[in-house]
């Protein structure tokens, strides 16, 4: 954790928040940070800062909130929902990375029971996404959309994202070319499951105007390919 992060629910007063147990434990140990000693602190969906820790109260009093967090990737990536034990991870990397948007999508590969895992539920899916914005000194949440239907997203939604200045990208990794290295134009990226998109699928993906790109001979688990993939196309 190299930033704390801080929800509006916690906050005292205009400077004051409130640091939850977890915070408090990390601060303490992990940082070592005693009384009246300064931490590195954001708010939500806001700036990033220096707050005073205040060990007796479990306070921080903030001194300025004057840095902006870090850009965001100019990508929305479309991602077949992946087992439960690996959308943690997967999601506190895309996060740490930069993603804003993520579509969780299903396909013919994706065992349907995952959809009713009590990993997609609202507060495990926060504890992954501010997993990944405490470790990369972010604080603007990602939009994630679930969308249980493969042909509604690709005939219905996708299209309303695809605008002209938007490259499509399909990961697939048969008859595809090399994906492209530092694009300087937004993209949606597509990744599917570990078995990869079913030859129907492949069709209406590019039926609906994309690429499909591969990065060589080796199949990667989804948890790998997706950091691969985004510091491909847009290098930090």
């Amino acid at each position: 954790m190299n930033l704390i992060l801080l929800r509006e629910e916690q906050k005292q007063t205009p400077t004051q928040y409130k640091l939850t147990e977890s915070q408090m434990k990390h601060v303490t140990q992990v940082l070592r940070k005693a009384d009246g000693e300064r931490i590195r602190v954001g708010v939500v969906n806001g700036n990033i800062g220096d707050a005073i820790f205040d060990l007796p109260s479990g306070l921080v009093n903030i001194v300025h909130l004057d840095a902006l967090p870090p850009k965001s990737l100019p990508l929305t990536l479309v991602l077949a929902l992946p087992r439960p034990n690996m959308l943690k991870r997967t999601l506190t990397n895309i996060t740490a990375m930069g993603v804003k948007n993520v579509y969780l999508i299903h396909s013919s590969k994706v065992e349907k029971s995952y959809w009713q895992s009590p990993v997609l539920k609202p507060e495990s899916i926060e504890n992954f996404v501010f997993e990944g914005l405490e470790q990369a000194k972010d604080t603007v949440i990602p939009t994630i959309t679930f969308c249980p239907r493969f042909k509604p997203f690709v005939e219905d939604i996708f299209p309303t994202l695809m605008t002209p200045d938007v490259l499509g990208l399909l990961a697939h990794p048969y008859n595809a070319k090399a994906c492209p290295i530092d694009l300087k134009q937004p993209s949606i990226l597509a990744i599917g499951p570990e078995g990869g998109w079913s030859e129907y699928e492949v069709g209406k993906w590019q039926e609906a105007g994309v690429e499909t790109v591969q990065m060589g001979d080796r199949i990667l688990k989804v948890e790998t390919a997706v950091p691969v993939l985004l510091s491909r196309l847009y290098p930090a």
